[in-house]
């Protein structure tokens, strides 16, 4: 599968400014020195705690930041190198759904003057062509032609976030930025819009970028997984891979907190001591060891590498083949009943372990 978006050593330090003068004082190390691929038709989800610079690296691809140093090449074209004429036609490829609708719609704008703006923009239709390709966004995700004459006031979150998705679908484009695009939403709508999205990207073939802290929602639309660490990568893996098989401490942390579906069984939760460090003055070493429960002398000096293991899942921890297997499911109540279903879940997550290797 060709790759459509190559990032490779990403990084962003923001300058931390003090006093009237504003001389600069340190760096905020949002993003230090990352690389992953997009591949065509394909979904890659970023993941992580709030403030690990998921959100930076998405505003970086489409240079809606100037990165600090790295390359971003897309469809075989370096973005960085793009004078801002030839960056607004570029954009017309790559476009953005960000975490809040109401925020990202002009609210004195009408739906049909809003849709209409980026057609006119990049010379892809006007006047009654336009009028009819509104049209059409709006039935593509499920609102009605009528509602052209609304502003955005007028509709509920759900369907401002289908707003949000047609604009971005208007011009046509191969990538689409998704930062946190379901996490202002009630469960039943986040639904509807995730199920929208792999609908539109099977019609269209589009790839996204999918920004979310919710492991819950990225295991139903992602492909690959990356998860991010105070600016760093420190696993990536297919999503199903990702959640049979969880190699990195970090990693297995963020999964023992999913909630399971069943109020019968629990995971036996990875508990992380301590607060993420400060990224103005990161650890030295695996930016991780402040709070990983199996750490080791050489993690507070040396710095990992994402190392790939040949299958496509990569891990920034040298240790993670002596560590213990990740906790399985456990019963609550100790009823015979539970029991046995825990024993069928686990012989299952066994032949399936060894299906895969």
């Amino acid at each position: 599968m060709t790759a459509l978006l190559e990032v490779s050593g990403l990084v962003k330090h923001f300058p931390v400014r003090q006093s009237a003068f504003g001389f600069v004082s340190g760096h905020v190390h949002a993003v230090d020195g990352i690389d992953f691929e997009v591949r065509e038709g394909e979904t890659l989800a970023i993941v992580g705690e709030s403030g690990c610079g998921k959100s930076t690296v998405g505003r970086l691809v489409l240079r809606l930041l100037e990165p600090t140093a790295g390359a971003v090449r897309f469809e075989g074209d370096d973005l960085l190198a793009l004078d801002q004429s030839a960056l607004r036609a570029r954009r017309r490829r790559m476009q953005v759904i960000f975490q809040d609708p109401y925020a990202s719609l002009n609210p004195r704008m009408t739906v049909g003057a809003m849709l209409s703006e980026p057609l006119m923009l990049h010379r892809l239709a006007s006047g009654e062509a336009a009028r009819d390709r509104v049209a059409e966004l709006l039935e593509l995700v499920g609102l009605r032609p009528d509602h052209i004459r609304r502003y955005p006031h007028e509709f509920s979150g759900g369907q401002r976030q289908r707003l949000a998705i047609a604009r971005a679908l208007a011009v046509e484009p191969r990538l689409i930025v998704a930062d946190e695009p379901v996490s202002a939403l009630d469960v039943s709508i986040q639904a509807q819009v995730i199920n929208l999205m792999g609908e539109l990207q099977k019609r269209f073939g589009l790839s996204y970028i999918f920004i979310s802290h919710d492991l819950a929602v990225v295991k139903h639309i992602a492909d690959r997984i990356a998860v991010m660490y105070l600016g760093k990568i420190v696993e990536t893996a297919s999503t199903d891979e990702l959640f049979r098989n969880p190699r990195h401490p970090y990693t297995r942390a963020l999964l023992s907190a999913v909630p399971v579906p069943d109020p019968g069984l629990a995971r036996d939760r990875t508990l992380l001591e301590g607060d993420i460090p400060s990224a103005t003055r990161p650890p030295p070493g695996c930016r991780f060891h402040t709070r990983c429960p199996f750490v080791r002398e050489s993690c507070r000096v040396d710095v990992p590498a994402l190392l790939d293991d040949g299958t496509g899942h990569a891990t920034a921890c040298p240790w993670w083949p002596e560590l213990p297997a990740a906790p399985p499911l456990i019963a609550q109540g100790g009823t015979a009943q539970d029991r046995a279903r825990l024993a069928r879940l686990q012989a299952a997550f066994v032949s399936t372990h060894r299906e895969a290797s």
